[in-house]
């Protein structure tokens, strides 16, 4: 309401932003499911606009209100418009987000780099009790926690094989090639299936590591 286009036929991009941002006046952020959208974390903008005020908002039709005081370390500007920080908005989402999407949310911004290593840590201390804070540290608990053990990786893929009906493969077996080991092999199909946990596989080096033995197992398989 109050918000006019003039002297075009279509929206610039973020225009459905702009617009809520200047309906909602001065001190107004996008936020919550708007400013993942900004940031690229998801794929479509939300139908309505979220957008965080600290007073009354002049119209709200397709803008969804949030009602919050944010500190200057909360706030970005994306695409030139003031925006939530891929922390705070992340913290926003944690309530209501199902608990693989918000994981993802979380990888997501890591891989795009949108947050520094310590950053969303700090973003929880400073945000106290606030809904939805709890879900987020138990996932970054959850991150932090060892993967699999090597036994413990052999005993859950004996019970899906044997649950599968599959015959049981040969485990840890040393091939001709470098010095690879085959985590599972089934030798008369020509089947390797290797196991990736966090535990061993959450760095740069292993990452490389991981890929070179997986194109020599599969010049041998």
């Amino acid at each position: 309401r109050g918000v006019y286009a003039v002297g075009h036929l279509a929206l610039a991009p973020f225009g459905r932003e702009a617009a809520a941002l200047l309906a909602c006046g001065d001190g107004a952020c996008i936020s919550h499911t708007a400013a993942a959208y900004l940031w690229g974390l998801v794929d479509r903008p939300p139908t309505d606009v979220d957008v965080t005020v600290t007073k009354r908002c002049r119209g709200t039709q397709g803008i969804t209100i949030h009602r919050n005081r944010l500190h200057r370390r909360e706030l970005r500007r994306r695409h030139g418009l003031p925006t939530t920080s891929p922390a705070r908005t992340l913290i926003d989402l944690a309530p209501h987000t199902p608990a693989r999407e918000l994981e993802r949310l979380v990888a997501d911004a890591r891989v795009k780099r949108l947050i520094k290593p310590g950053e969303l840590e700090r973003a929880l201390a400073a945000a106290g009790r606030r809904t939805g804070s709890g879900r987020l540290r138990a996932l970054l608990r959850a991150e932090s926690e060892p993967g699999l053990t090597r036994s413990g990786a052999e005993r859950v893929m004996r019970r899906l094989v044997k649950a599968s009906g599959l015959p049981q493969p040969q485990t840890n077996v040393r091939l001709g090639i470098g010095r690879y080991e085959a985590d599972f092999l089934w030798p008369a199909e020509r089947v390797i299936v290797e196991v990736d946990s966090w535990g061993f596989h959450g760095h740069r080096k292993a990452f490389e590591q991981d890929r070179r033995k997986g194109v020599a197992l599969s010049l041998i398989t």
